[in-house]
């Protein structure tokens, strides 16, 4: 499944009756599972429905930082957005793409 980045964002977890999706360097992974911690009022509720990827290399919550662009990453930041990936990979599982439309 390919999915826009407006259409993913439908997935944020606001509507109960859809599953909540969370992006990871373009691949997006179904994190209902996690709905205590990705959907509303969650501790990680900010990357719902977006791609995560510099937030999470930055080890940050800040939704300025929740954005796919990894440009200007230190080689330590892209290691922990490495790690980040295993995790989700081993947790979730992983839906489609975001299109680069």
């Amino acid at each position: 499944m390919e999915l826009t980045a407006q259409e993913l964002y439908q997935y944020n977890g606001t509507d109960t009756s859809k599953p909540i999706y969370v992006a990871i360097k373009g691949r997006v992974f179904d994190v209902t599972a996690g709905k205590s911690f990705y959907g509303p009022g969650g501790a990680y509720s900010m990357f719902a429905g977006k791609d995560a990827s510099r937030a999470l290399a930055k080890m940050s919550k800040s939704e300025d930082d929740v954005s796919p662009d990894l440009d200007g990453l230190s080689e330590k930041e892209m290691g922990v957005l490495e790690d980040w990936e295993k995790k989700f990979e081993a947790k979730y599982p992983v839906i489609g793409r975001v299109s680069s439309d």
